[in-house]
């Protein structure tokens, strides 16, 4: 395990995963054919991140544009689309994964890759869904 243990690994992983699903889009090919072209797979988490996202895709989508108010979810920048959808499959698909993991996360990946006002909108968006999605959670 890396200094860090699960949590570093998994930083790192969604990190990887969010360059993949930004190549799948900047190509405009399903992300499961940019994981298929990798000459090697890369970790178990990416590959959940990526195919998981690429498979629930419309639904995804469907709850970013319920809850982005006021924004198209085809205006936002691509880094921030992949961002909310991996947030959104992990608040979704992954509950294993912390909350305030996920949140956490994806706002430090919009801060650090996206616009300056990227880390408050994910947050934003991503803690709407939070409390609709996973309303049990204290």
């Amino acid at each position: 395990m890396p200094p860090g243990g699960v949590a570093s690994s998994r930083r790192q992983a969604r990190e990887r995963a969010l360059s993949l699903l930004y190549e799948a889009e900047a190509k405009g090919v399903p992300a499961a054919e940019v994981l298929r072209a990798l000459p090697v797979a890369p970790a178990p988490f990416v590959t959940d991140l990526v195919a998981g996202v690429g498979a629930h895709v419309a639904e995804i989508d469907g709850y970013i544009r319920r809850y982005a108010k006021g924004w198209a979810i085809e205006r936002m920048p691509a880094l921030d689309r992949a961002l909310l959808r991996m947030g959104v499959f992990e608040l979704t698909r992954r509950p294993d994964v912390p909350t305030g993991a996920v949140l956490s996360e994806a706002v430090d990946l919009a801060s650090r890759f996206s616009t300056e006002e990227s880390g408050r909108f994910v947050n934003g968006v991503l803690g709407q869904i939070a409390r609709d999605v996973r309303s049990d959670e204290s």
